[in-house]
């Protein structure tokens, strides 16, 4: 079993502590130390080819910048790596984001990946003037992927459906292959659309049993539609030469939150429509409840499975914690579930690139769970090769 790498693009700013914004927060760019520069994003880009990451995800929402035109620059300054880049299917027309694709696709070959965001927030999408329920939403999205293939697949389409009209649309470049759909949603309207749709289906990180439970849930709609779908998991990671050093850097972590930043955090977080933010937010609510948050080892939520990251942070609120070998141990138990390929990401995020690139990479090639045809570079831990595939 080969397993698939990406890295996270901060494209609302770095920091060498935890940023927040994302799902419930108020639109507004979220603050960090390292504004998020080409330059700098630039630096991840090259890093994470360097050392044989597949693809890096790009943010949608009010509260970063936009990730289209984000990727767009950023491909320009990059050679291997592909772009997961999300968006929002409603906010502009299916034609519209074909052809954006297309384009995409045309420029840099191989290159581009599509998570598709149907939104959890009400208040964010009224923001954006898109003012249907959150039921509704998944219906327009599954209107909307379904036009998106077929101009992918080079028909002309006429579709008349509750929430979309289209007459005649045709793409004057056919994307070849078409881009994958990455698709996350743990609501019971989300399930039946990611079957039918995803090539990937994501989740955050819960517990390895939960993830299991998501992944057999997801399978069984996909199979009643004749289809297979790939598993993804999106995750922070903290990992250094030994554990102690790592649940270090997690003290340090919070030891930088004050009580009225965590409270005023949750009470955003709290207003959202997202079950999987629900979920997240679970995971550390006895903690925050009885106090005991300040100690990382209270938020533990499973073994190295750490749920500080969502104290502040909305989406993704948990991180692997830990030793390179403990770190890849819990990514193999993941893989066992069902998990193909993980989106990761740490505090700053070329910083911990490296950590992880140097230090768990090597591991798991030794395990025969990566490869990559990236040359290691002079000075860096050596690993294994992993056979590149257009994504």
């Amino acid at each position: 079993m080969t397993l698939t790498f990406h890295w996270f693009l901060p494209t609302y700013g770095d920091s060498r502590f935890i940023v927040g914004g994302g799902h419930g927060r108020s639109a507004g760019a979220a603050a960090g130390d390292r504004p998020a520069s080409i330059g700098y994003l630039s630096s991840i880009v090259r890093s994470a080819e360097e050392l044989g990451f597949t693809g890096a995800l790009t943010p949608t929402g009010a509260w970063c910048e936009d990730a289209w035109l984000t990727t767009a620059m950023l491909a320009r300054e990059s050679q291997r790596l592909a772009f997961l880049v999300a968006f929002r299917p409603g906010l502009i027309s299916p034609t519209l984001a074909a052809q954006m694709a297309a384009t995409f696709a045309a420029h840099a070959p191989g290159r581009l990946l599509l998570n598709v965001v149907t939104g959890g927030e009400d208040h964010e999408q009224r923001a954006y003037g898109d003012h249907l329920s959150k039921d509704e939403r998944y219906a327009r999205c599954a209107e909307f992927l379904a036009i998106v293939r077929r101009l992918w697949a080079g028909e002309t389409v006429t579709a008349r459906g509750e929430h979309l009209d289209v007459r005649d649309a045709r793409l004057p470049t056919i994307p070849d292959p078409p881009p994958p759909l990455y698709f996350g949603g743990s609501s019971p309207a989300a399930g039946p659309v990611a079957a039918e749709h995803a090539d990937v289906y994501l989740t955050w990180g819960e517990p390895v049993e939960a993830v299991a439970r998501k992944i057999e849930w997801i399978r069984g709609l996909a199979a009643a539609r004749g289809r297979k779908l790939r598993f993804g998991v999106r995750l922070h990671v903290i990992t250094r030469d030994t554990a102690e050093e790592s649940w270090d850097q997690a003290r340090r972590l919070l030891n930088a939150l004050g009580e009225d930043t965590v409270t005023a955090a949750q009470a955003a977080l709290a207003r959202s429509g997202s079950t999987g933010q629900r979920r997240m937010r679970e995971l550390h609510e006895r903690s925050r409840a009885d106090g005991t948050w300040r100690d990382p080892r209270a938020l533990e939520v499973a073994p190295n499975l750490w749920a500080g990251v969502g104290l502040v942070r909305g989406g993704a609120g948990t991180a692997l914690v830990g030793g390179h070998t403990e770190v890849a141990d819990r990514i193999a138990e993941y893989a066992s579930a069902g998990i193909d390929e993980f989106i990761l990401s740490g505090y700053p995020h070329l910083e911990e690139l490296y950590w992880f690139g140097e230090g768990v990479l090597p591991q798991l090639a030794a395990r025969g769970l990566f490869h990559s045809t990236v040359s290691a570079p002079t000075g860096h831990a050596p690993f294994l090769a992993r056979e590149e595939t257009a994504p």
